[in-house]
């Protein structure tokens, strides 16, 4: 798909923020889209977009477990 994101899974990625999600949702939606920046008649679509997708990956993310981690 989009190899310019990176993985975000611990352990893999030990200390992801709010704004490594963002940035990985950003450019999924920007591949998806087509568009690097949208119109102005699309910015409200487009950013709603990528607030889902963070939340998901957030959602995804907290739920995970992977062996051999020491998260619960």
């Amino acid at each position: 798909m989009c190899r310019s994101i990176k993985t975000l899974r611990p352990p893999t990625t030990p200390d992801v923020t709010e704004e490594d999600m963002h940035a990985a949702a950003l450019q999924y939606v920007r591949k998806v889209s087509g568009f690097r920046a949208p119109a102005a008649h699309n910015r409200e679509v487009f950013d709603e977009a990528v607030d889902a997708i963070t939340a998901a990956t957030r959602d995804l993310l907290s739920g995970l477990h992977v062996r051999g981690s020491t998260k619960p």
